[in-house]
């Protein structure tokens, strides 16, 4: 196993995870519950931590890093092609009726 991302952020580290399961690669959560052992233990290693299988470190790396260059910059402002509402760069679903935003 590899850890491929930590940062004392865990909804971060838990929307991270969530992308890596939705693209098919199995994730382990670590240190899920270690915050209050913080002060005992240097804070950096209480963090939660995103682990994957050997084989797909490689994979959940690059998709980490597309990850957060999109969070960097969302893109512009889009249409939801069932409803018309207009949504911001950074959502993938409309918030009015849950369709998902389409490629163009």
């Amino acid at each position: 196993m590899k850890r491929v991302f930590s940062v004392e952020n865990r909804m971060l580290v838990e929307r991270y995870r969530q992308a890596l399961e939705d693209a098919g690669i199995p994730c382990q959560l670590r240190n899920e519950f270690l915050g209050g052992g913080a002060g005992e233990l240097p804070v950096n290693e209480v963090w939660p931590e995103i682990w994957v299988a050997d084989e797909d470190e490689q994979r959940a790396r690059t998709l980490l890093k597309e990850l957060k260059a999109r969070e960097a910059d969302p893109g512009p402002d889009w249409t939801c092609p069932r409803c018309g509402e207009t949504l911001g760069g950074q959502f993938d679903a409309c918030w009015n009726c849950g369709a998902l935003r389409t490629e163009e």
